[in-house]
């Protein structure tokens, strides 16, 4: 029995994007949000219980400052959940009628095309994040004198402590910068179009590329409003999230027409 693929989507060149595309695709988000909030919540609820999740393992084993490098790095998973403030956007854009089967449906139909392996590719890239800072703490702090790490916050103002915590977030900007690169349009462009995994991601570079100003303004907007939310308990989510999904999908619209 054979099994008939969908055509290959040709891909538009990237346009060329400004300020102006930001501001409206926030507003074009924002709009999302108010028109379907309990998807939003839905979804972001994933995020916030993960969070909590996360916290609540560390503080039990004692190793609570990984919270820090853990909490930069848990955000990289957040695309998986994405896709289905992605699908909702995409149905709402096209005043497709929205229902939970619908929108759930895509997200599982995807097992058989190309997001699980990029999602492979963002679960690396995570587990790979967390053996770097422990690697950054033993070569920095590794002789350091610690009964117990939580109680010994004093050590990070040493030095060896301050190297660290520049090294360590030099290091990190560096690597969620080059995953932000390979995704932020290839995830929205899997779900929407026909192409394999490694052409979204080289498409989501050029894109980068071809407009770097204005995509690192949209990076350190998407980094300094996670964190912000991230503070009072991971509630601030509730609303970021799904607010920055919706606009993502919009800037991708915008970035390849």
């Amino acid at each position: 029995m054979t099994v008939s693929l969908p055509a290959a989507s040709k891909l538009p060149k990237p346009a060329k994007l400004t300020t102006a595309d930001l501001r409206a695709a926030l507003a074009e988000g924002w709009r999302d949000l108010r028109a379907a909030p309990l998807y939003g919540i839905f979804f972001a609820s994933f995020w916030v219980a993960g969070g909590w999740f996360l916290l609540a393992a560390l503080t039990l084993t004692g190793r609570i400052w990984w919270t820090i490098p853990a909490s930069f790095g848990f955000p990289l998973l957040g695309p998986f959940i994405a896709v289905g403030l992605y699908e909702v956007s995409r149905r709402l854009s096209q005043g497709e009628a929205l229902s939970w089967g619908g929108v759930l449906g895509v997200i599982f139909a995807q097992r058989n095309r190309q997001l699980p392996s990029i999602a492979a590719v963002i679960v690396v890239y995570f587990l790979f994040w967390n053996f770097l800072s422990h690697v950054v703490f033993a070569l920095f702090l590794g002789t350091k004198v610690m009964t117990n790490i939580s109680s010994s916050f004093e050590v990070f103002l040493s030095p060896e402590g301050l190297a660290m915590l520049g090294f360590g977030t030099l290091a990190g900007a560096v690597f969620a910068w080059l995953l932000y690169s390979l995704t932020v349009v290839a995830l929205p462009l899997l779900l929407d179009r026909e192409v394999d995994f490694v052409t979204a991601m080289l498409t989501s570079l050029d894109v980068v590329k071809a407009n770097p100003g204005v995509m690192t303004a949209w990076g350190l907007l998407i980094a300094v409003l996670v964190f912000c939310a991230m503070l009072p308990g991971f509630l601030g989510l509730f609303v970021v999230l799904p607010w920055l999904g919706h606009a993502s999908w919009h800037l991708y619209r915008r970035a390849l027409p």
